[in-house]
């Protein structure tokens, strides 16, 4: 079995091939976060040692690149305007493929899959022609290719990247809300499917809570972003055992699609992962749990009964 929508991931290979063509730019998504939500993966990661010609792109931190920076919560879906003056930074033009790798210094919130699918997911619904180096830095590093601590320089281009304003990707909490109501009211039926990309543990209100309230939105399914990923690698799981996965919770018939986590990140590889198969009609809500639990009045489950 293959992808729909191979274009979505690049090999090593493909990437090695392409490094020094101008038209291709490979951003390094690499996270490594404190407390407050600082990205020290530049000092830390970055600088240490990076694939040839890359660019740090911060857009991780809870401010970073990719953020709207008005908003009150972190990484919440930026402004058109702020997408582009964060690919002009890195020289990305109008005909520029950009190239997303990131590896993975730490367990958990600094998974470097989740930041390139969250960079790719906003990109991409903004017009970008946009791909993630499947198995990232740590496969790239493995099969015996160069790093460097070199800086890189960021190109000059004629003319801006041509955006367009997001209409797709991102959901709101009232959508997020109508999709409860439509769950509750058809059960099987419903027209959305609400998807927890959170560890079985978040799901069920025994593991790590995002906000004052434990536990899951109510009516949806969890499908743990990291049945996704190989457990030793980071890498995306083959095509086959991806689809089982995704077919086995009921995502890939004609419903729509709405997935979470804590802050919107992780419910990115869940959502890349739908549209590696094709399919379109899929949004990441935008605020997630962290949003979510804030409003005691909107509808949890907590199986654990835990507080």
């Amino acid at each position: 079995m293959d992808f729909a929508r191979p274009e979505y991931l690049v090999t090593t290979d493909w990437l090695a091939a392409h490094l020094d063509s101008p038209h291709v730019r490979v951003l390094d998504v690499t996270a490594k976060l404190n407390g407050r939500l600082e990205n020290r993966a530049e000092a830390e990661c970055y600088r240490e040692g990076h694939i040839p010609g890359s660019l740090f792109f911060d857009s991780a931190a809870g401010k970073g690149v990719l953020s709207n920076q008005s908003a009150e919560l972190p990484w919440m879906w930026p402004t058109v305007d702020e997408v582009g003056a964060a690919l002009n930074a890195v020289g990305v033009g109008p005909d520029t493929k950009v190239v997303l790798v990131a590896r993975t210094p730490r367990e958990g919130i600094d998974s470097g899959t989740m930041w390139c699918t969250r960079a790719w997911w906003t990109l991409h619904h903004s017009g970008v022609d946009c791909a993630i180096l499947w198995g990232g830095i740590e496969q790239w590093e493995a099969e015996g290719r160069p790093l460097t601590d070199e800086p890189s320089t960021v190109p000059s281009i004629a003319r801006p990247a041509v955006l367009t304003p997001a209409t797709s990707g991102n959901a709101t909490q009232a959508e997020v809300l109508a999709a409860v109501h439509g769950t509750l009211a058809q059960e099987a039926t419903a027209l959305t499917c609400l998807v927890d990309a959170l560890p079985a543990d978040s799901f069920d209100g025994t593991g790590t809570s995002y906000g004052p309230r434990s536990g899951h939105i109510t009516g949806a399914i969890n499908v743990p972003f990291r049945s996704l990923i190989e457990a030793e690698t980071a890498a995306f799981v083959e095509p086959a055992e991806m689809h089982e996965h995704l077919s086995r919770a009921g995502l890939l018939d004609e419903r729509d699609v709405i997935t979470y986590c804590g802050g919107a990140i992780a419910a990115t590889v869940d959502a890349f992962a739908l549209a590696l198969f094709g399919k379109t009609n899929v949004a990441v809500y935008d605020g997630s749990l962290m949003e979510w639990t804030a409003d005691p009045d909107l509808p949890m489950n907590n199986p654990s009964g835990a507080a």
